[in-house]
């Protein structure tokens, strides 16, 4: 679990750390922009790694449970996190659905990690998921009071495509999420979400 907990802190809180717009700025002008943005990659890749350690170290050799989900929050959580997966890539096909949501990226990781937490009762799953929910929500906040220019991830907000890129925005994310679901999440994840396998 240790490992797990310093993962977050340390992903999360490289993340957080740009809500600090003066510190941040500080650090850019310090250094520049090119090693502040290795730095922050170092570090969120670092941070990610010992999540991803922590936690498959944790479900072999500590699992906690919690409390005990009923089925149908699975079913639930499967329809959240399509709709997360069709938010992210709304966040970089610019059109109506990324104009409604403003933010689809933390939009998609608030809805993936709600999801999770419906799903999952054990103790590893409420600190991964809901400390990052947290963050997201926190991000979201952040971004609603900042002075400066938030650059977005896709380009503008909307686009003169509009509906085609919306149309895109599903079909890609519902083949991206279909493929994970039940592929991918078995294989990397060691667990079967799709109903039936």
């Amino acid at each position: 679990m240790l490992a797990l907990v310093a993962g977050l802190a340390l992903f999360l809180g490289v993340h957080a750390f740009t809500m600090r717009r003066e510190a941040r700025g500080a650090l850019i002008g310090r250094f520049g922009e090119g090693p502040y943005k290795l730095g922050y990659s170092l570090l969120s890749f670092a941070g990610l790694f010992l999540i991803i350690y922590g936690f498959g170290l944790y479900r072999r050799t500590g699992w906690i449970d919690v409390w005990y989900p009923p089925i149908w929050t699975r079913h639930l959580s499967l329809i959240l996190v399509w709709a997360a997966f069709i938010s992210l890539v709304a966040a970089y096909v610019p059109g109506r659905i990324k104009a409604t949501l403003k933010h689809p990226m933390l939009v998609g990781v608030k809805l993936w990690a709600a999801s999770h937490l419906l799903a999952n009762g054990d103790l590893g799953s409420i600190l991964l998921f809901g400390t990052i929910l947290a963050w997201a929500v926190v991000a979201r906040i952040s971004l609603k009071r900042r002075p400066d220019e938030v650059r977005d991830h896709g380009g503008p907000v909307a686009a003169p495509a509009g509906w085609r890129n919306d149309a895109i925005a599903v079909a890609v994310g519902t083949v991206a999420w279909f493929v994970f679901a039940r592929y991918l999440h078995p294989w990397w994840i060691g667990v079967a979400v799709w109903p039936g396998t």
